[in-house]
């Protein structure tokens, strides 16, 4: 019996991302400690409470101000609004832990804020007029502002390719351009909004660093407290569990508000050219100011709070190993990064060329591991790693292999591995789908096999897709928290961790270093894949 690469290579990728998303549904019923008992009784409510709290509040923000500033910068013209359309994505390179240290450093007691005030008016008593943003409040600010890029670029995609054809349906009616954009637009967009929404919730529940730096218990934070304070590993994995059952509640009943709506326009003319409005005095003022306030709170303020502890506590700056930390982290993203690209190459080309309905529901069910928290997915890794040592070590006589995998490079990247592998897989499958089937079949006709075929045109057409995930892959690894520090090695820290550790120290002033470092790095990224993310056909 012949066997067929394409098919077993597939299936054993997307179970490999499986494995430890079954593992905390299978972790349910394991025994646990008296600290569940402890928890059920005081603080489980406390958690479930400000999750819900956080995400209704959250996704209020970030729907206001991502869809906000996507049909300002896609609809009209006004100074700079070439420069906001990209500049409001920057907002990626700062992560909400990193904001999180900005909002405190800025206007706590005889913070940055009192500075300037005592440097423009003299000595006095500001404290009691600075307002303060801890708590709650701080984590849904710095959340929210971190995050509203999700909404912002998938709505103004939808903004661009509206036809003009249902802006004039709306003039026709009668409408003013707010009834537009309210009882036209806005509908139309609704799924690229939903799509925004859901990677927003997913996030905010997966927020580790900003909601612990609060002081904020959510269900990321007692999972987190579970394994490394109390040593409850079924534990973890119990609060994981209700923690996945929310998520994917909130995937069924968007699917069911939605019915058998449809989103899409058939139209015989074509798609018509759609002129941006030009905006005049007042409203060109207003516009400008509002997305500059926005480009500014979400960029230009905790990158300038950095800079400016980073020149006031030079020390900071040569304490740490910069060439080190740098070397760190541009090295788990390069693996990383070939790891992830690779096989969701192969996993698309497998489905591509068999059409097998087993390894299409497989695959979808592997993508879902972007929806789950990675301090989710770092416990159940250890929690599965640890189940199989003992397995072989008790069947087979085995040594242990816990150190191959846990506090190890190897067990970092398999878990970056499940948890971004919906993004690498879908990145390339967009970039698949662009692929006449044709092009396959004529490969065939002149002789190539489904490899030649695979390396020597799918590859090269590919290209720009590759990269694009590859810039995607490598945003997300720099800014990633809890993952790398649950499993790195002993030792072994990146510029997100270095600034997690010197802010839970209370040593604000010593994160500015690495927090700026990692908003210039990121930056980077950001400015190299807006080329992909902006892509305009009518520019």
């Amino acid at each position: 019996m012949k066997i067929n690469f394409w098919y077993i290579s597939s299936f054993l990728i997307s179970l490999l991302v499986i494995i430890p998303i079954l593992t905390v549904f299978s972790s349910f019923f394991e025994q646990t400690t008296n600290y569940f008992d402890i928890l059920k009784e005081t603080f489980l409510f406390e958690y479930t409470y400000n999750s819900l709290a956080l995400l209704i509040s959250v996704l209020t923000l970030t729907f206001l101000i991502g869809t906000i500033t996507a049909y300002l910068v896609s609809f009209y013209d006004f100074p700079l609004s070439n420069f906001f359309k990209w500049a409001l994505i920057l907002s990626f390179a700062v992560p909400p832990y990193i904001y999180a240290y900005s909002l405190t450093a800025f206007f706590e007691n005889y913070g940055t804020a009192y500075t300037i005030l005592k440097n423009l008016f003299g000595e006095a008593n500001y404290n009691q007029h600075i307002p303060k943003f801890d708590g709650m409040l701080g984590s849904i600010l710095s959340i929210s502002i971190s995050l509203f890029g999700y909404v912002y670029i998938l709505t103004r995609a939808s903004f661009l390719y509206q036809s003009q054809s249902l802006i004039d349906l709306g003039k026709n009616l009668g409408f003013t351009n707010f009834q537009s954009f309210y009882k036209v637009i806005l509908p139309a967009a609704r799924p690229a909004i939903v799509a925004g929404l859901s990677l927003v919730a997913m996030e905010t529940l997966a927020e580790f660093g900003a909601v612990d730096f609060f002081s904020i218990n959510t269900l990321t934070t007692g999972i987190y407290n579970s394994w490394i304070a109390f040593d409850d590993l079924a534990f973890a994995n119990r609060l994981s569990f209700f923690l996945l059952l929310f998520i994917f509640a909130l995937f069924i009943l968007e699917n069911l508000s939605r019915n058998k709506a449809k989103y899409h326009f058939n139209s015989r003319g074509g798609f018509k050219h759609k002129d941006k409005i030009k905006l005049t005095k007042k409203k060109s003022f207003l516009a400008f100011i509002f997305c500059f306030f926005i480009f500014f709170i979400s960029f230009l303020f905790p990158l300038s709070q950095m800079l400016y502890w980073t020149i006031k506590f030079p020390e900071n700056l040569f304490d740490l190993n910069i060439l080190n930390l740098l070397l760190n982290t541009l090295y788990l993203v390069i693996i990383s990064s070939i790891v992830l690209i690779t096989f969701s190459l192969i996993s698309n080309y497998g489905n591509r060329v068999l059409k097998n309905k087993f390894l299409n529901i497989l695959s979808t069910l592997s993508i879902s591991g972007y929806a789950i928290p990675g301090v989710i997915l770092a416990v159940a890794f250890i929690t599965f790693i640890s189940w199989l040592d003992e397995s072989m070590i008790k069947t087979l006589g085995l040594t242990s292999i816990k150190k191959i995998f846990i506090g190890s490079i190897l067990g970092l990247v398999l878990v970056y591995f499940v948890r971004f592998y919906s993004l690498a897989f879908n990145g390339i499958k967009s970039g698949y789908e662009k692929i006449n089937i044709y092009v396959d079949e004529s490969a065939y006709l002149l002789g190539y096999s489904k490899k030649k075929t695979f390396l020597n045109i799918h590859v090269p057409i590919l290209r720009n897709s590759l990269l694009f995930v590859g810039v995607l892959v490598a945003l997300e690894i720099i800014r990633e928290l809890p993952i790398a520090l649950i499993l790195r090695p002993f030792n072994f820290e990146t510029f997100a961790t270095t600034a997690y550790i010197s802010a839970s120290e209370d040593l604000l002033e010593a994160a500015a270093v690495p927090s700026l470092f990692l908003i210039l790095i990121a930056s980077f990224f950001i400015i190299t894949a807006s080329k992909y993310i902006l892509r305009e056909n009518n520019e």
